[in-house]
């Protein structure tokens, strides 16, 4: 049953208290007013020539950014050569590819008001990117995926992101989605590594 709640864009003040939070645990983070402003603000964020990792993202997808990165001749992009390559003679490359490029952008579940993102996976194989393997990490946001605590952004991947995912999932492959791999990240060490771009709209899951 997927609860409705969760895709309330949060307010102008939950924004704030949100990337407050966020840059107090060393993310950089800008409140951005839709995603046609994010897919403009991205090309200034990432260099030509940098190698680029999206997740498997319905932002990403609803938004174009997918398509901007992949499908275009700006970056070199790593999902195009992954869902090329041979799986069982090219594992080890993948992995790497995916674990460690220049830049990853991707989106999440969830981001509380006090400073944490939530990442959800069914193989895990998007996360070691986000978690610290990329030299950069840009997450774009839809302002329905802000929460107030850990608690109910895990509370959102369960009752929320996970039913439309699996929804997505059944009408594209005929199986359900599962949630096998969550990761949560409370800080950001690095100066400069994390950014988070928060939209005053929703989209994604």
């Amino acid at each position: 049953m997927n609860d409705s709640t969760f895709a309330i864009p949060a307010s102008t003040e939950q924004l704030e208290r949100a990337a407050a939070a966020l840059q107090a645990h060393g993310f950089a983070v800008e409140i951005l007013d839709d995603v046609a402003t994010a897919r403009i603000r991205l090309k200034s964020l990432i260099p030509a020539g940098a190698s680029v990792f999206t997740g498997a993202s319905e932002t990403l997808r609803q938004s174009g950014i997918d398509d901007d990165i992949n499908n275009g001749s700006r970056y070199d992009a790593i999902r195009p050569r992954v869902l090329t390559a041979d799986r069982a003679t090219e594992a080890d490359a993948i992995r790497r590819m995916t674990a460690t490029p220049d830049y990853v952008v991707n989106s999440v579940a969830a981001v509380t008001e006090t400073g944490s993102l939530v990442l959800a996976s069914g193989t895990g194989s998007q996360l070691p990117a986000s978690a610290g393997g990329a030299a950069h990490a840009i997450w774009i946001v839809g302002a329905q995926k802000v929460v107030p605590d850990l608690t109910t952004a895990l509370r959102r991947v369960e009752e929320h992101s996970l039913p439309l995912e699996s929804e997505r999932t059944m009408a594209a492959y005929g199986s359900p989605s599962i949630v096998s791999r969550l990761l949560v990240l409370n800080r950001e060490l690095i100066p400069g590594r994390g950014t988070v771009l928060l939209l005053r709209e929703a989209i994604g899951f």
